[in-house]
């Protein structure tokens, strides 16, 4: 209809127009780019959930995502790239609702770290697998296979990560619940605390997969861990 317009109405084809029909020739190949990499993202948590890591392959992720596996490499350079990229998303909502909880009013900061450690443990439940690929990817040897681009976002999304549980640790400290310590300090005991506790957890799991003890070890964790906060 619009090239119809344009025709019959016998005035000239601006160049406004052009761009506008070009501006939305190119907002609908990004997003047509976007839905297929959350395709293959999810393609990739179900082949890495029922094989794991080491064992699944790019062609299998393509047979999932109904795709051939040339069009896997044209968005993600290797395996071990698709499989952070899965990491950086479950991070980057992590900080998401770790920055709501900062900017919630009319309570203290040892409430926040509350809601810090539920928001741990619903984030843990709710998808366990990719967050155990995660803690185990950021002390692993995935990192040297990354394209320096994907490296760098990773490092930009921990950071921020850091930098939200850093802020709640400092209103802690500013309002005189908290000892005076280097608040990334603590923030490193934090997340330390929790990537730890969900990789043992989860290890002592393979010898009894009917037990998940993760969220009262992380409840008691977080219990002794602010008790050592407290001024």
């Amino acid at each position: 209809m619009y090239f119809m317009s344009v025709l019959t109405d016998n005035k000239p084809y601006s160049k406004y127009n052009g761009d506008n029909y070009n501006m939305g020739i190119q907002e609908r190949k990004q997003r047509e780019k976007e839905m297929r990499r959350k395709q293959i993202m999810e393609a990739a948590k179900k082949v890495f959930s029922a094989k794991g890591f080491s064992r699944a392959t790019m062609e299998e992720i393509a047979g999932e995502a109904e795709l051939s596996p040339g069009t896997l490499y044209l968005y993600f350079k290797n395996k071990e790239e698709l499989h952070t990229s899965l990491s950086i998303d479950i991070l980057e909502y992590i900080t998401i609702l770790m920055k709501k909880i900062i900017g919630k009013k009319g309570i203290d900061a040892n409430e926040k770290m509350e809601k810090l450690k539920d928001t741990f443990i619903d984030v843990y439940e709710y998808d366990s697998m990719v967050l155990i690929n995660l803690f185990h990817l950021q002390s692993g040897e995935t990192l040297k296979n990354l394209s320096p681009e994907v490296l760098e976002q990773l490092k930009e999304t921990s950071a921020d990560a850091l930098g939200a549980i850093t802020s709640i640790v400092q209103e802690g400290i500013d309002q005189g619940l908290f000892k005076e310590r280097h608040p990334v300090a603590l923030a490193d005991i934090i997340w330390a605390t929790y990537s730890g506790v969900v990789l043992w957890v989860d290890s002592k799991r393979l010898l009894n997969n009917d037990k998940d003890f993760v969220r009262q070890t992380l409840e008691t964790a977080f219990e002794i861990m602010l008790k050592g906060f407290e001024k």
